[in-house]
């Protein structure tokens, strides 16, 4: 997930209750009411969907932005029952520019392997709605039941598999979740790193930090290890391979931060003052430079693993960026 980014599994609605704008597009959340929720009131409801949002706020978008059954301006107190459809709406927000193409590097009936720029988020979240790959696989492939089978940060660039049918979906999903795909993925880092080796510290949500998805090492953690190999030092940068053998939220981001080799760009690690200006949108040219490169220099270069119709090894690349090569070359 993006640190800027919350997501939006139903966190969509921001307004304080001013009535929707009629012009422009408008963005729709739909839920179907739970059997177990079923005899709560609306306002519960709501909020147990989307808890972010104060009872007070839920009260002020039930009026002007909620339907039930097809039914608007409604009471909190109205109980819901299940199966019912509601149906949330609101004008979308102006987003921060994103790519609004990607590569594709393999197709076949069954699966598709796309080349994601950094920049792209995957899904919608708080400040991305169109300016994601899967509003773009929609607009772009309208008709066909694509789903992606396992996530890259937003600034991460590489690799991204789909499943193109239900059950080749299925499929890939559970070999991501079984560790059955062989990730490599290339990073600059900070520093004169050379050699090779294991990096092997657990890893857990920051517990002192206000960033709610910042990762940190943690002897209680999950067991996370990477591996590593340095392939081109430059002096003050170092271009790596990383074969991540877990799975974690910023694995190799935290890992080679731990070592003291923080990837090139990475506002997250780098310095926790950079961050704080970065999500106010103050980055100033001193930090501006030390970071080097608008986004972490993390690129998912390969990936192998089983088709999931013939089962033969399907092998994929994907060539360094040409901001990652820029930064190496400088």
């Amino acid at each position: 997930m993006d640190e800027r980014d919350g997501q939006a599994s139903g966190a969509l609605p921001d307004s304080e209750g001013a009535s929707p704008r009629p012009e422009g597009p408008m963005l729709e959340v739909r839920f179907v009411v739970e059997e177990h929720c079923s005899g709560w009131r609306l306002d519960r409801y709501l909020h147990h969907k989307i808890p972010r949002l104060s009872r007070t706020r839920v009260q002020r978008i039930l009026r002007v932005q909620v339907t039930l059954d097809g039914r608007g301006a409604l009471r909190p107190s109205v109980r819901v029952r299940a199966g019912q459809p509601l149906v949330m709406r609101r004008p979308i927000p102006p987003e921060p520019d994103a790519p609004t193409a990607f590569g594709v590097l393999f197709e076949d009936d069954v699966v598709l392997a796309i080349d994601k720029p950094a920049g792209l988020a995957m899904h919608a979240t708080a400040r991305y709605h169109r300016g994601t790959l899967t509003w773009l696989l929609r607009a772009q492939r309208p008709g066909e039941p694509i789903a992606i089978a396992h996530r890259l940060d937003r600034e991460t660039s590489g690799i991204v598999l789909c499943g193109k049918t239900t059950a080749a979906a299925t499929a890939l999903k559970g070999a991501f979740a079984r560790r059955a795909v062989a990730k490599r993925y290339l990073a600059v880092v900070e520093g004169d790193l050379r050699g090779e080796g294991v990096i092997d510290r657990p890893l857990a949500l920051a517990r002192e930090s206000p960033i709610r998805v910042k990762m940190e090492v943690a002897q209680d953690g999950l067991p996370s290890r990477t591996r590593w190999r340095s392939l081109d030092r430059r002096g003050a940068i170092t271009l790596v391979e990383a074969i991540p053998e877990t799975g974690r939220q910023h694995q190799i981001r935290v890992h080679f931060a731990a070592i003291g080799h923080p990837v090139a760009g990475d506002k997250l690690y780098l310095d926790d003052a950079i961050f704080v200006a970065f999500a106010a949108g103050a980055l100033g040219d001193e930090a501006r430079a030390r970071l080097r490169i608008d986004r972490h220099a993390l690129h998912a270069a390969s990936l192998a693993t089983a088709h999931p119709t013939t089962g033969a090894l399907l092998r994929i690349e994907s060539p360094l960026p040409a901001d990652m090569r820029a930064l190496l070359e400088s």
